[in-house]
């Protein structure tokens, strides 16, 4: 059995997260395993480096799977961009070691959030509005109490699924780019929707909040997730 390493991007509009779910709704992971199984002729499971959200997209998302097939990456890659819809697209395919994991081997994972200034038609799919200027300044002073090994539980969804919430923020900050402000955070892992609280909580925030927060455990004031249009996997570290 051969183990296929890729990377893929996607619109994650219209879709109900990257995981693929029991009921048959409509997720990018089932979308890509009923393709590659079309291709293959094989039952096809996917690993994910990581778990998206309803209508957040992924720049660099990792996955593997393992496959009896001979036939090349460079033939199963056209293949498989020809028959995926518009919104999603395998951007590399490569053949891997035989104990290569998407998930466990990752060291790191980068996020990507844009905020526009006001409502556009242009960037109504990959950026929230943020109706007026952000302050990078005053944000970059919330984002650094990110930096370091803390207990995230008080910016993530219960998850069944974990019992460990303590994640390291490698680096986070924010940054005027033209019309859009983006804020970028890499950690080692990340909880679910633990970026779209931390967008949130960085907004209302003021000095030392965060940091009193990641200390107890309990946020100062009640805290709702970001718009996921804002939201971006941008890449998976190895």
């Amino acid at each position: 059995m051969r183990n296929i390493r890729m990377t893929i991007e996607y619109d994650g509009t219209g879709f109900s997260g990257w995981q693929r779910q029991p009921d048959g709704v409509k997720t990018v992971q089932g979308v890509l395993e009923e393709t590659l199984g079309r291709i293959l002729q094989e039952h096809v499971r996917l690993t994910g480096a990581g778990r998206t959200d309803s209508g957040v997209h992924a720049k660099g998302q990792a996955a593997h799977f393992r496959t009896a097939s001979g036939i090349s990456v460079y033939r199963l890659v056209h293949a498989v961009n020809c028959l995926l819809p518009p919104s999603v697209r395998v951007c590399t395919m490569s053949d891997a070691a035989d104990d290569f994991h998407a998930r466990f081997d990752a060291v790191a994972r980068e996020y990507r959030y844009f905020f526009a200034e006001k409502p556009s038609v242009f960037h109504r799919r990959y950026a929230a509005c943020s109706n007026g200027p952000l302050d990078p300044e005053q944000l970059n002073r919330c984002a650094r109490e990110l930096v370091g090994t803390h207990d995230f539980s008080a910016f993530s969804r219960e998850d069944p699924e974990r019992d460990n919430t303590r994640c390291t923020v490698y680096g986070a900050s924010w940054q005027k780019l033209d019309e859009l402000t983006v804020f970028r955070i890499t950690a080692d892992r990340f909880l679910r929707t633990m970026v779209r609280f931390l967008v949130s909580a960085q907004r209302t925030a003021v000095p030392g909040e965060l940091a009193e927060a990641l200390r107890t455990g309990r946020t100062a004031q009640k805290i709702t997730p970001a718009d996921p249009a804002g939201l971006f996997l941008w890449r998976v570290v190895y």
